[in-house]
């Protein structure tokens, strides 16, 4: 039996935008992570703005404090 995958709502554009507009880069943003307990490469998270991976909970809380954001900005634009 074929089992197929099915793709999910991603906030990957959403983190993206939020590091940009931050004025992060990739690897800024996961050092910043990493000061903060949070084992990422940039690799991984490079996997999250593409929607390749889904993001725990406890990351989302960490970008949070780093962006100064709601957690409805992760969220925007998703119905």
């Amino acid at each position: 039996m074929e089992q197929k995958i099915r793709c999910d709502i991603s906030i990957g554009e959403n983190l993206r935008r939020l590091r940009l507009e931050k004025g992060f880069s990739q690897e800024k943003l996961c050092a910043e992570l990493q000061l903060m307990g949070c084992d990422i490469g940039r690799t991984t998270y490079a996997k999250y703005e593409y929607g390749e991976l889904n993001v725990k909970v406890s990351v989302l809380a960490k970008l949070k404090k780093i962006y100064n954001c709601s957690y409805d900005e992760f969220f925007e634009g998703i119905d």
